[in-house]
């Protein structure tokens, strides 16, 4: 009760029914249906994201869940050391992957994101948030986990089914992370970098079907902007063209529709494409699995990871023949 008062107070509201959903909270008010969350980052991140939100609508793309201010003008209350925020709910349905008008309007309503995202200075306070210029070191970083996890698998007696499931599959994913490696180094990521910072844009970061609402009147609303930061468009681009095909059997069609549909509203040079072909060739899925098990969950929910490793490797051929059929039909030369 006493977080629910503090919110009232902090926000100048009646809090009429709370209902937990999916992390979150639905607030019914006597000002209307809102979102009350708990976030787990400081309050200078949290200014970052609330004035990119704001610097968004200010360019007219409006259709997100905007934050409301507290009586304080913050974007946010603190209750018991706990920072919350509160925004609009949004009614509506999460994007259905599966459905191709909806991909592709939602590839069209991520190059309006990063058109409207330009020009972004943060706010005074806050702490800019950037991925730029780092990509070379992370994959190398996490290139060099494979062998590191391959030895704890060695290093243990009884080794059960992931481990042996790591075993059999890793040289083949590390092998292509280096191909990736290889694909950012001799592509103009630091030119492409230089030019997200003179024209100050920023990426989703998190650009997937529930944080992609469709709401009564068909139109597209963008949620969660938590993750958002500097970085090259290429890396939002390849991460929703991840989260689409591996739900429809890595269908290069599909992946053209994406393509097609962004380059629309947001034209992509063949250097943009090259780095989506780097983000795509990298295994991402299965070193975060990997890293995972290995470092936190290793004594829990085996079944999980097990499930979650034979569906990354049985995906393993269409996957590689769809990173071919993208050389191809974007003549990538590597």
């Amino acid at each position: 009760m006493m977080r629910e008062f503090e919110i009232e107070r902090q926000f100048d509201l009646k809090i009429e029914l709370i209902k937990p959903s999916k992390g979150i909270y639905f607030l019914k008010t006597n000002k209307g249906n809102m979102c009350l969350k708990k976030v787990a980052y400081g309050v200078q991140k949290l200014i970052f994201i609330y004035g990119a939100k704001e610097h968004l609508i200010k360019n007219g793309f409006t259709n997100i869940d905007r934050f409301y201010l507290s009586i304080d003008e913050n974007p946010y209350a603190i209750v018991n050391e706990d920072i919350y925020t509160l925004s609009q709910w949004i009614d509506g349905r999460e994007c259905d992957f599966l459905n191709i008008d909806e991909v592709k309007a939602s590839s069209e309503m991520l190059a309006n994101l990063h058109i409207a995202s330009r020009g972004y200075e943060p706010p005074e306070h806050s702490k800019l948030k950037s991925d730029l210029d780092r990509w070379l070191n992370v994959m190398n970083k996490r290139i060099k986990s494979f062998d590191k996890m391959r030895d704890m698998v060695r290093k243990k007696g009884m080794k059960n089914d992931v481990d042996m499931m790591y075993i059999k599959n890793f040289e083949f994913y590390k092998e292509i992370a280096k191909q990736a490696y290889n694909v950012f180094e001799v592509s103009k990521y630091y030119d492409i970098c230089r030019e997200v910072e003179e024209e100050k844009s920023f990426c989703h970061h998190d650009y997937t079907h529930h944080n992609i609402i469709i709401d009564g009147d068909d139109k597209i609303n963008v949620l969660d902007f938590d993750y958002c930061k500097r970085e090259v468009r290429s890396y939002d681009i390849s991460n929703f063209i991840t989260k689409v095909l591996k739900k429809n059997n890595w269908d290069i069609n599909i992946c053209k529709n994406i393509i097609d549909s962004y380059d629309k509203n947001l034209k992509l040079r063949y250097d943009d494409i090259f780095l989506v072909y780097g983000f795509l060739l990298f295994p991402q899925r299965f070193w975060r699995i990997s890293n995972k098990y290995f470092y936190n969950d290793m004594l829990f929910r085996q079944n999980t990871f097990v499930n979650q490793f034979e569906k990354l490797i049985n995906e393993r051929e269409e996957y590689v023949e769809f990173l071919d059929k993208f050389k191809k039909e974007f003549s990538i030369k590597f």
